[in-house]
């Protein structure tokens, strides 16, 4: 399996390279998570590795390397396990790499969980079975650590206040000023009776896991306080160089919920819901990332150059570009959003279809080399847990299609 692309039913859509597929014997892979090591011009794409569809399934973790070529093709590694990410007697899940520039290391955190327990059953009876783990690699992910349990150091006495907790999954992302972010989301236990939360008061609620000494130390940040679940986070810079730290998190109302941190993830203002950005009735984990925005727009519309402007936000030097199904009833039609101003609301385009069918978790990464984007995600004809995907695109392919159809240039 693996190496060779395969054109999508629509001849429109980006040719996709299925990384992981679902085996005869009933193992799958989930959970996608990639990124891009520009130094070495190197993908990494990690994924769960299941004996069935279950969550409670889940394994050990599995990885390909992607080498990037000169001719724009990526040539694959074959799928490894990564042994080391693991606790005994746990199951690993929700991969969420993260690349440390100054000291030149890789950290890949998630979360190992006891046994076969459930989100569920950790939900209901308040009782915590969750680890928060990490292993790190000085050579690029040639070679891991073994896996470090940082779940008292990090999380403390505050872990009783939490059932269940989980990272990502997908990227993390180093800001300007050096802090390393780790998106993450907590159960949050406010009433227990006799031990046991009171039903229907735990919810979960994004935070950020980070660093300010390049990866020794790590702590959490505030949750938000809105319902807000699996996350990614993207630095924003202003035109003035300010950073903002922006967070799209899943939820269970019909649309995304977004939030703006002004002090690098300690704490997020004024969570709100992305009436633009839709969500199937239980919600489906998304992937953001931040770049920087162009000069000059490529080939944009033909209504904005009627009007002779430029669509180049005035308030910031970066744009945002999401990933999601953009079916509100069901799992399908993964859809690239771009939003040009990103510290405003309502700000995302509609979306461009990379795969129309089946879609499920994602991941972006970007490669500033040749202002190219690339994801990883689950998908297929019939269900998206037949494969994992890998696909790349630029920004003029989603913009031919992106604007907004009543949106006033002039």
């Amino acid at each position: 399996m693996g190496n060779t692309p395969s054109k999508s039913r629509s001849g429109d859509e980006p040719v996709k390279t299925t990384l992981f597929e679902k085996e005869p014997s009933g193992i799958t892979y989930r959970i996608p998570a990639l990124i891009y090591l520009r130094h070495i011009h190197t993908f990494l794409a990690f994924a769960e590795k299941r004996s069935s569809p279950c969550d409670h399934d889940a394994k050990i973790l599995v990885m390909r390397r992607g080498m990037l070529k000169d001719d724009g093709s990526v040539q694959w590694s074959s799928s490894q396990e990564l042994s080391t990410a693991c606790l005994p007697n746990h199951r690993t899940m929700n991969p969420c790499p993260v690349y440390e520039k100054n000291s030149k290391t890789l950290f890949l955190f998630f979360i190992c969980i006891l046994g076969n327990t459930t989100e569920m059953r950790q939900i209901i009876t308040g009782k915590n079975k969750t680890r928060l783990c990490c292993v790190s690699s000085s050579d690029d992910g040639q070679t891991w650590s073994q896996a470090r349990d940082l779940t008292q150091s990090v999380i403390g006495e505050t872990i009783h206040k939490w059932a269940t907790f989980a990272v990502g999954p997908g990227h993390g992302v180093q800001l300007e000023n050096g802090r390393l972010i780790i998106p993450a989301y907590a159960y949050y236990v406010p009433y227990r009776c006799c031990s046991y939360p009171i039903p229907f008061t735990v919810y979960p609620r994004a935070l950020s896991v980070y660093s300010e000494d390049f990866g020794q130390t790590w702590h959490i940040g505030k949750m938000l306080r809105k319902k807000s679940c699996e996350c990614e986070m993207a630095e924003i810079i202003d035109h003035e160089g300010r950073s903002h730290l922006y967070c799209n998190a899943r939820n269970t109302g019909g649309h995304r919920c977004e939030a703006l941190s002004e002090n690098s993830g300690v704490y997020f203002d004024k969570p709100h819901i992305a009436p633009e950005l839709v969500e199937p009735p239980s919600g489906c984990q998304g992937s953001v990332i931040g770049f920087p925005a162009p000069e000059f727009v490529p080939n944009d519309d033909a209504e904005s150059k009627a009007c002779g402007t430029s669509l180049l936000s005035p308030d910031t030097q970066t744009w945002l570009l999401f990933i999601h199904p953009t079916n509100k009833s069901s799992r399908r039609d993964m859809g690239v959003y771009l939003n040009r101003s990103p510290l405003h609301s309502s700000g995302w385009d509609r979306p461009r279809i990379i795969h129309s069918g089946p879609s499920g978790y994602s991941d972006l990464a970007y490669n500033g080399d040749k202002d190219q984007f690339s994801c990883l995600m689950e998908c297929g004809k019939e269900s998206e847990l037949e494969q994992i995907a890998f696909m790349s695109f630029n920004l003029n392919d989603v913009m031919q299609t992106g604007s907004k159809k009543d949106k006033k240039m002039c």
